[in-house]
């Protein structure tokens, strides 16, 4: 994606700029602030205004299949006589305007890059076991929206814990029993929730909401997969990290064996973690379950052989069908291979603006830096880079981003606005062109610092794992 024409394509920043959002949006994006409100100090008991935040959610999904179902668990919300089913119904209309929402800013998208998308699959349903465990996780998710953000306590985010530790085992469990931890350890770590200055609203209730919803028998159906064989050319690493787990995304262009048009994809590895394992030392916690990692690392592609993937364009990694390639530099490929790729459709239940990652190539902007803040103008256009989100795991800066000439990264949407999370970025060191990648410590480094932190957590690891046997043994 460029401001010149490329392939007969020319990048629209217009569609970019702040301000420009679709019709409708505001108003979608004030329900849910309003009914976010409402979570705050709980609904065992609410107020006049908490009934005003729950009937703005109401009227906001009136003209929808939702609407009958969502005005009763409003009004019986708003009655102090709400049950499962109707906070059920609530976090449905909630994640229902958030997918509206995202839809809109992804058309938005298409439009400016050019890039077609696939069409949304309908997921598969799977035979749903342990039935209790989804009960009892829906049960404590109810009860922290009737004591509210303000009202938790130690006791009740406790009451995760028996309900997360039966889970894990089972796979078919685990996305939820991990986002279930996840939260309670955010939640415990701001309890009691009366002493809160400032409550993460949005967040926590994203958080509630999908897991509320994700304990519906059918809710976590995966996409229909199938597998791929061609060759895999990526383009960078989005690394995502919480005090209690790690996650790499690579984000990469496949090129199918077939001959047929190349498509967007990605493949994640996910690690538990320690809070004291932070910067590069999070790669060795991945890199034993990924051999693509050492490949993006060392600017290789990697040619794979029936491997199984969704149709949402989500590889189910395995190294077993991978063999690593022949070089390939990742700005050669945003420069060739992106603009003819199709993006991949989402998943239902991920429609969500935060859930925006859309690989893009930028290139002949102009860059400013005020403190940590760059910005990109393209084509005329102010694009705000989001340095926040380069982690301190790799080699890349913001005064990298700020001297750069062109850039590979995520197009985001964040706080009204589009943003670009750069992943690589070619700059010029001593006259010559240098590519700088975020995710260029992935397979391992010589740089002092990274082995440094490598080290360190090595040690950490080791320490916690020998605390642990002896907890075991005990």
């Amino acid at each position: 994606m460029v401001p010149a024409d490329q392939d007969g394509r020319v990048m629209r920043a217009d569609l970019l700029a702040e301000g420009e959002t679709p019709d409708g949006l505001d108003e979608a994006l004030t329900a849910v602030d309003s009914f976010d409100r409402v979570l705050v100090a709980g609904l065992l008991r609410p107020q006049p205004a908490q009934a005003a935040g729950l009937a703005a959610l109401a009227r906001a999904v009136s003209g929808t299949p939702l609407a009958a179902r969502v005005g009763e668990a409003a009004d019986k919300t708003a009655a102090g006589a709400a049950g499962e089913d109707h906070f059920v119904a609530l976090a449905a209309a909630r994640t229902a305007l958030l997918g509206s929402v995202h839809d809109a800013l992804v058309s938005r998208v298409d439009e400016a890059t050019g890039r077609t998308r696939g069409e949304a699959p309908a997921p598969v349903a799977v035979e749903q076991r342990e039935v209790n465990l989804l009960a009892a996780a829906r049960s404590w998710l109810c009860d922290l929206v009737r004591a509210g953000w303000q009202g938790i306590d130690h006791e009740l985010v406790s009451g995760s814990a028996q309900i997360v530790s039966a889970m894990l085992p089972d796979p078919g469990l685990r996305r939820l029993a991990t986002l279930l931890d996840g939260f309670s350890a955010e939640l415990a770590a701001s309890c009691p929730g009366a002493t809160l200055e400032r409550v993460p609203t949005r967040r926590w209730a994203d958080l509630w909401s999908r897991a509320l919803l994700l304990t519906l028998p059918g809710a976590a159906g995966l996409p229909p997969t199938g597998t791929l064989t061609g060759r895999l050319l990526p383009l960078g690493i989005d690394l995502q990290e919480h005090p209690t787990a790690v996650q790499a995304q690579v984000h990469a262009v496949f090129e199918p064996a077939d001959g047929s048009a190349p498509r967007l994809v990605r493949a994640a590895v996910s690690a538990p973690k320690p809070d004291t394992v932070v910067g590069a030392g999070l790669w060795q916690l991945l890199r034993p379950h990924m051999s693509l990692l050492a490949a993006v690392s060392e600017g290789r592609s990697m040619e794979l052989t029936d491997m199984p993937a969704t149709a949402a364009g989500d590889l189910l990694w395995s190294d077993g069908h991978a063999r690593t390639g022949e070089p390939a530099d990742a700005l050669a490929t945003a420069r060739v291979a992106l603009p003819t790729a199709t993006d991949p459709a989402t998943a239902p239940l991920d429609r969500h603006p935060a859930a925006i990652a859309v690989p893009v190539f930028l290139e002949g902007y102009e860059s400013r830096q005020e403190d940590d803040m760059v910005t990109f103008t393209v084509a005329g256009h102010p694009l705000p880079v989001d340095t926040d989100r380069i982690p301190a795991a790799g080699p890349l800066t913001p005064e990298a981003v700020a001297k750069s000439g062109a850039c590979v990264g995520l197009l985001r949407w964040d706080a009204g606005a589009f943003r670009v999370q750069p992943l690589a970025v070619e700059t010029t060191v001593r006259k010559k062109a240098v590519a700088v990648h975020a995710g260029a410590w992935a397979g391992g480094t010589a740089d002092k610092a990274a082995v440094k932190a490598e080290k360190a957590a090595t040690d950490a690891v080791t320490v916690l794992r020998e605390r642990a046997g002896r907890l075991l043994r005990k």
